[in-house]
């Protein structure tokens, strides 16, 4: 399968069960294409660079997903034809994917910030300790 990244920008305006219908569509059309939705982040409203159709901000939506070449026309043609989706960029990020071991690494990435703290916490203590040791 192959492996794309999608970044679109959804109108600011629209209420928030408007804008989870927009991000839930995208998602069920990968899905619906025989796709696998491997990552979905908000990134929530922010300034564009220039206005497009009259908006200077916009909700960003970060969709990562597996499939075949076809999957990338589909969506195109489902977000030219939504109005709540003001743009949209795709690109390829690789020809030959697995699914499964890139929602595992996505997984991994969210870790709880606390986890993270405390890993970093404990080996400072081990670190710490080697060099009480070869002193």
């Amino acid at each position: 399968m192959r492996y794309y990244e999608t970044l679109y920008i959804i109108n600011p305006d629209l209420a928030d069960d408007a804008y989870q219908e927009v991000v839930a569509k995208m998602n069920a059309l990968v899905q619906k294409e025989k796709g696998v939705v491997t990552r979905v982040e908000e990134w929530g409203k922010r300034t564009l660079a220039y206005e497009v159709k009259k908006f200077d901000k916009g909700s960003y939506v970060l969709l990562q997903y597996c499939g075949e070449s076809g999957i990338v026309e589909e969506l195109k043609r489902e977000m030219t034809l939504d109005d709540r989706v003001i743009k949209y960029q795709t690109i390829k990020l690789s020809d030959h994917a697995d699914p499964e071991a890139l929602k595992a690494a996505g997984e991994e990435e969210r870790k709880e910030p606390g986890e993270e703290e405390k890993i970093t916490e404990d080996e400072r203590r081990a670190a710490d300790e080697g060099e009480d040791g070869i002193q």
